[in-house]
């Protein structure tokens, strides 16, 4: 793209570096992670998005954004902001997203796709009756008001703690489903109105459940896929992406009103772009949206480990056999729409930073404090979404993560708007076409499905292709759909 060769110095072969001479207020320079092949679906806005991320009081090092990156609120989608929270640093939900918590959660199976090909229909047309999806689904826990309060505060281990999960899965997700700061006092009544009957929901958009295969000729590094619980040739995995509904789009709503009216009459900062809406982290409002922001969070955790709970019950229905006997084990479950506080070095120095992750990925390294123990020598697992019609990828963090405040992409990012997608394929045909490559797919709308054609995609290969080539992330394994279920 030439907007971006005329304004960047190309760092490296995957680096486009943004002066902080380039727009007036910025603090720091902005950072664009994308090859060559990736820089002519990079468009303006995403320039003008990230450099205005780089005026926001108390950001670190660089505003980064990832090669996925696209047009989003305020952050671009695939922005990564980390805040100096002892230098007047400040949180912002227009760089963590309105889905808090939007994330992947991968599990394995000791199922083959010779074992699963008769089934595929069957699998997904009970997992369809079994996870809602679609604008307003609702969830089959039956909770009161209260009880949801108690979702909030203790994430995925509410629902282990009733039945909808094992033991072994908490240790699997990241911060093990459960951010200790939520305070659900913080969160609207209106909040709760729209979140405590979703929980085990998928929602709509480019959320998804999908069966996945991993052939053995997509396995990159077969240490890592081994030690990540992919064993076999052929091996049958399951991945979903969801976030907190409509739970976690009132708490952003709410607060993104709460800070424009502090924001400058009380604390003196003023914005590029309202959509950057913001508070200094240690004021009374900072702290009271990062305490209901992480009851998002824990919304999302445990919304997840219900929609896990489904899927563990449907194949085992299918298949006759245990959950366990069938190997329903997780990888990881990970988020790509947080703020949260972590200690990282930069220029020599531990600093605590608050981390905005907008539409990215943690991908922390080995030996790092927060990987599961499981891990630990072999670095966090990464979990990236492609398009339904292509594949998805399993990755590592790495050492040299530490560039990006150890982040990396969330999916392969989209090219195109949800309108023109719509105009431009029909989601009936798409259907047909899917299922003549041997993808059989179930959708709650056809324009829905429409809108999250591949074509209207980056290409996914590109973007992890990148990721590695820069060094904040490594190929693990590539998931090839079978089945798929879109809300």
């Amino acid at each position: 793209m030439e907007a971006l060769h005329r304004v960047a110095k190309k760092v490296s072969d995957t680096i486009w570096e943004i002066p902080v001479s380039y727009k007036e207020g910025m603090r720091v320079p902005a950072r664009i992670y994308a090859t060559e092949k990736l820089i002519k679906d990079i468009d303006e806005g995403v320039i003008d998005q990230i450099t205005n991320v780089a005026t926001l009081p108390g950001i670190t090092k660089y505003a980064l954004c990832m090669p996925d990156g696209h047009f989003g609120y305020g952050f671009p989608i695939g922005g990564v902001a980390a805040m100096d929270v002892e230098q007047g640093g400040v949180i912002s939900p227009g760089g963590i997203g309105f889905d808090i918590n939007c994330g992947m959660r991968l599990v394995v199976t000791n199922l083959t796709y010779k074992d699963v090909k008769p089934h595929i229909k069957q699998l997904v047309d009970k997992l369809y009756k079994s996870v809602p999806a679609g604008v307003g689904s609702k969830g089959f826990v039956k909770l009161s008001r209260n009880d949801f309060r108690q979702v909030l505060q203790q994430g995925a281990r509410w629902c282990v703690d009733n039945g909808y999960g094992w033991e072994a899965d908490l240790e699997l997700m990241e911060e093990n489903g459960c951010l200790a700061g939520a305070n659900p006092d913080k969160v609207s009544e209106k909040a709760i109105d729209r979140g405590f009957n979703q929980i085990g929901t998928l929602g709509s958009g480019n959320h998804y459940l999908e069966i996945q295969v991993a052939k053995k000729e997509n396995i990159y590094d077969r240490e890592l896929a081994r030690a990540f619980g992919i064993t076999i040739p052929d091996q049958v995995v399951i991945m979903f992406h969801c976030g907190s509904r409509g739970f976690g789009h009132q708490v952003a709503t709410d607060y993104l009103q709460v800070f424009l009216k502090v924001m400058e009459s009380k604390y003196g900062i003023k914005v590029l772009d309202r959509e950057l809406a913001c508070a200094p982290f240690d004021s009374p409002e900072g702290q009271a949206y990062f305490a209901a922001m992480q009851c998002g969070i824990n919304m999302s955790f445990a919304n997840r480990q219900v929609i896990l709970h489904r899927i563990r019950e449907v194949f085992s229905e299918v298949f006759g056999r245990s959950a366990e006997d069938l190997g329903l084990e997780m990888v990881y479950d990970v988020a790509h729409n947080t703020a949260k506080l972590e200690q990282h070095i930069v220029d020599g120095q531990a600093r605590s930073l608050l981390v905005h992750r907008k539409g990215a990925t943690r991908a922390f390294g080995p030996d790092m404090s927060d990987v599961p123990e499981a891990y630990k020598v072999y670095g966090q697992p990464v979990i990236i979404g492609g398009s339904m019609e292509t594949g998805s990828y399993l990755l590592a963090g790495v050492p040299t993560g530490d560039q990006t405040f150890f982040s990396t992409a969330h999916g392969s990012g989209r090219k195109m708007s949800r309108t023109k997608a719509r105009k431009t394929w029909s989601g009936d045909v798409l259907q047909k076409e899917m299922l003549s490559k041997g993808i059989y797919v179930r959708s709650t709308s056809a324009s829905g499905l429409a809108e999250e054609a591949g074509g209207a995609y980056k290409n996914v290969d590109d973007v992890i292709e990148a990721a590695e080539l820069a060094g904040i992330s490594k190929r693990v394994a590539r998931l090839t759909p079978i089945g798929n279920i879109k809300g």
